[in-house]
């Protein structure tokens, strides 16, 4: 990107994949390149100018204290010098009501209270955007059921108004810190997505995989950055590095390999192929639902005619062996994380 700060014009105007208007806008750029400014200002003219509320998405609930500083302190400074937003704990503290200069523009919300915010749906049937940021977490630490939170909350935002369902549009902002994010896995991202990938579009989705040169180039420029340049964090900061993501053994073979057994993780079936003339097994998601041997990693998983992989320790053993002797390729980094999974076990 040429501009000093992140622009988000260009991915704002963008339709999805069947032509039609996206609901979810997901964006990742390096640290620091203004992003969240962008899309805060953006929710705070839309009130401003057409009275339109906004909703504030974070993860847990102890995030929303002090909501109202942390989305406004900055951007205040920058566009909005004089205004003051405060914030209101409602029904013992599941969500805020946001207050600009003591009139309510929007909510803050957490995906870990959807059950509770079900029965206060009605109060959100005037928020008309909702901000989602850091939807990727650098320390993996997601919300059990994340996704199926992150539905339950917008279905009781987008109602109400006479309406059965309203367009209510997500922006999802972030640093990108996996390309097996529980967002990108759900949204089918992860398969598509490359290095070289500006703009992604999916059904009811866009993506922009941004990079602001100029935040780069003054990060590492700086004496801290310097001192530390050989860590990895570094990297992911300042060159918009997947922090979490090692391609490493990620590759297809060639020739027909021997099937070894089918892998249940996540809910996706994976395939276990040994490969004799190279001397390792790959992995993909083209399972063979024929084959006999069908393996859980996980009690969530398990179903009939599958059984628990802690019950089979010398296959374990086995596939643990040839791990350790670099013996695995896999087709993607969901396929690697699948099999870590395991042999963690």
């Amino acid at each position: 990107m040429a501009n000093k700060y992140y622009d988000g014009t260009k991915l704002l105007s963008l339709s999805d994949i069947n032509g039609n208007k996206p609901e979810l806008y997901l964006c990742t750029t390096n640290r620091t390149g203004g992003k969240t400014t962008y899309f805060g200002r953006l929710l705070v003219n839309r009130f401003l100018e057409k009275g339109e509320k906004f909703g504030l998405l974070y993860r847990f609930q102890y995030e929303l204290d002090d909501c109202a500083d942390k989305f406004f302190k900055d951007i205040s400074t920058l566009f909005f010098n004089g205004s003051v937003m405060t914030s209101k704990r409602r029904a013992m503290g599941i969500f805020h009501e946001l207050f600009l200069d003591d009139e309510s523009c929007g909510y803050a919300l957490s995906l870990n209270s959807s059950d509770q915010l079900k029965k206060y749906s009605h109060l959100f049937s005037d928020i008309d955007r909702i901000l989602f940021d850091e939807f990727q977490s650098e320390s993996n630490h997601y919300c059990t059921d994340e996704i199926k939170k992150f539905i339950s909350v917008h279905t009781s935002i987008a109602r109400g108004q006479g309406e059965q369902y309203r367009y209510v549009p997500v922006y999802m902002i972030g640093n990108p810190v996996s390309i097996i994010n529980p967002y990108y896995v759900e949204l089918g991202i992860s398969e598509r997505l490359k290095d070289d990938t500006n703009y992604l579009r999916g059904n009811g989705f866009v993506l922009e995989q941004g990079y602001v040169e100029s935040a780069s180039r003054m990060q590492k420029e700086s004496g801290f950055n310097k001192a530390f340049s050989k860590n990895s964090y570094v990297g992911y900061s300042t060159d918009c590095i997947y922090l979490n993501d090692n391609k490493a053994f990620v590759e297809k073979p060639d020739g027909i390999g021997h099937y070894l057994a089918t892998i249940k993780y996540n809910g996706t079936n994976y395939a276990l192929r040994e490969y004799a003339e190279h001397g390792f097994i790959y992995v993909d998601d083209k399972a063979d639902m024929t084959f006999r041997l069908k393996i859980t990693v996980t009690s969530d998983d398990h179903e009939i005619n599958y059984v628990m992989l802690k019950r089979n320790d010398l296959f374990l053993n086995a596939l643990r062996f040839y791990f350790e002797k670099g013996c695995f390729r896999f087709k993607d980094l969901r396929c690697k994380e699948a099999i870590l999974k395991a042999l963690s076990y």
